[in-house]
């Protein structure tokens, strides 16, 4: 077991294969960030060439400075009977101007003879020739060896060889990739074993979840001898996903004691997991491992009695250390504790026994059965606690607004908002165009709001997210949207919630616009 493990994020390009993910450009790069944050020690970006997307993507993250990671993009070997400095994928990848560079290859003989149509001595020239050329104008080469457990039983020497290809053309690790997903940990393990001797570069391994052992394949291989771990975070992937690195990095860390990343990264793995959740616009997996929002939840009457006197009778590690908390579903007390703790962080004097931390309680309970969801909106929730313990006032009053979206004969939509406020006394009645119908509301909020508070010129929204909460009512079900904004000290989500979006968004807007001058501390 190598004490030097290496952790390789794919989550932008093979995560990115996720029936339902779509990322942006600014997605990406966002997602590389909170990635290095985290310590990872590689990002692949994406695959060069193959879209307008990737390229931007490959350019942004260049200008993008990076404390710990390795910018890595992704490609294919040579096509046959073609000259490797002629072939456009690898063009591509070297125009991408990474430190480090990924292809992959066929290891099993089936592709080869199938797939790819070609002979199994051209395939290994692919191989060896491709990762040559690269290795002359890159740093570092990785060669993802493709189906290579499928390819290793069906013709063990074979397989060998596509590694020894590599090898040859000077590739920096080997990875083996269980492409399928259908081979159990056992194996893993005693092909890794087999194999390692026959090799002199390390390995690696790029495991996928079809038979939900992903994850224990990959720390099985590092076990048995591979330093370099591919991955996902929350396990994203095509089909079933990926190797999950919101799991193996815990494991690796707490179980293993192996420092993958430092004590004070692993506290924001669950930050991190729910961060690129949202960005992906996909729905965070409540039991997910060390990071789910039931991770270290407890229900059963009998766990919660033994949690309250020890959590270590029914908690295998401590939440905080992965960043995460604990939540005793049924106990009232815990509820209260909860709600103590987050006071406490928004400076606000709470007692455990106090009518108003009941009335808190109570409100949030509400709100969530209503569909709220505080998790990812601590700024919504400041503001709910202010506002219950009567220490917050409003910096202005709605006295309605409407939107107007029309579709002209020219084929535009044009987006009008007209707003009525009162501020300070003060009636404002203002419209604004938008390019959307959010986008008008924030215009003529803004512009409203700015003659009072000028603040409000240094702060704009940076993301916007939608989610049905009841897909079985189809249109009529709730929404919530969760609305980023930032100024140029720092960033916040808040949250609405209703069955008309334009007022969930409107709620989100007001929270944000509110917190904003709350934490500027603007006097009314």
């Amino acid at each position: 077991m190598s004490a030097n493990v290496k952790l390789y994020d794919t989550t932008l390009r093979d995560g990115a294969q996720t029936e339902g993910i779509s990322f942006s450009v600014t997605d990406k790069v966002r997602i590389a960030q909170k990635l290095d944050e985290l310590g990872i020690h590689y990002i692949e970006a994406g695959w060069p060439g193959t879209n307008p997307k990737d390229i931007e993507v490959f350019k942004k993250l260049k200008k993008t400075r990076l404390k710990n990671a390795k910018v890595v993009a992704f490609g294919s070997t040579r096509r046959p009977k073609a000259k490797a400095k002629d072939d456009t994928t690898l063009k591509a990848l070297i125009s991408a101007q990474t430190k480090a560079v990924t292809i992959f290859g066929k290891s099993w003989d089936l592709h080869v003879n199938d797939i790819l149509k070609t002979s199994l001595d051209e395939n290994l020239d692919m191989i060896r020739d491709s990762i040559s050329f690269l290795k002359s104008k890159v740093k570092e080469v990785f060669f993802d060896a493709e189906h290579f457990f499928d390819g290793y039983k069906a013709n063990p020497d074979y397989a060998l060889k596509t590694l020894k290809a590599a090898e040859e053309g000077g590739a920096d690790c080997l990875v083996l990739c269980d492409t399928n997903g259908g081979t159990v940990t056992s194996d893993i393990f005693r092909i890794i074993e087999e194999i390692t001797p026959e090799v002199k570069k390390p390995l690696g391994i790029h495991a996928h979840n079809d038979c939900e052992m992903a994850v224990s394949n990959s720390i099985a291989a590092m076990q048995a001898g591979c330093a370099h771990i591919q991955g996902t975070m929350n396990g994203y992937g095509e089909r079933c996903g990926n190797a999950n690195l919101a799991s193996i990095i815990p494991v690796l860390k707490l179980k293993l004691k192996l420092d993958c990343i430092s004590d004070l990264q692993l506290k924001e793995l669950t930050e991190a997991s729910r961060f690129i959740s949202e960005t992906s616009n996909m729905k965070q997996m409540g039991n997910q491992p060390f990071v789910g929002a039931s991770a270290f939840a407890h229900k059963a009457g009998v766990h919660v009695n033994a949690i309250l006197k020890n959590p270590r009778s029914y908690e295998h590690t401590e939440p905080a250390m992965v960043g995460n908390r604990r939540r005793l579903l049924i106990s009232e007390l815990s509820g209260k504790s909860t709600i103590l703790r987050k006071a406490e962080e928004f400076d606000v004097d709470l007692q455990k026994e106090s009518p108003k931390t009941k009335r808190i309680l109570k409100l949030l309970q509400d709100l969530e059965h209503q569909g709220y969801q505080f998790e990812s909106a601590e700024a919504s929730f400041e503001l709910l606690m202010k506002r219950a313990m009567k220490k917050f006032k409003s910096f202005f009053k709605c006295e309605g607004f409407r939107v107007i979206v029309e579709l002209e004969e020219d084929g535009n939509l044009i987006s009008e908002a007209t707003i009525k406020l009162e501020v300070n006394g003060k009636k404002e009645h203002t419209a604004a165009l938008g390019d959307g119908p959010v986008n008008a509301i924030d215009n003529a909020l803004r512009k409203a709001l700015r003659e009072f508070y000028p603040s409000l010129d240094g702060m704009h929204l940076s993301d916007f997210k939608v989610r049905v909460l009841e897909e079985k009512v189809g249109t009529a079900a709730k929404v919530r949207v969760l609305i980023q904004s930032q100024d140029e000290k720092d960033s916040w989500w808040t949250v609405g919630v209703s069955e008309n979006i334009i007022e969930a968004s409107w709620l989100a807007l007001v929270d944000s616009i509110e917190y904003k001058l709350l934490k500027d501390k603007v006097t009314k």
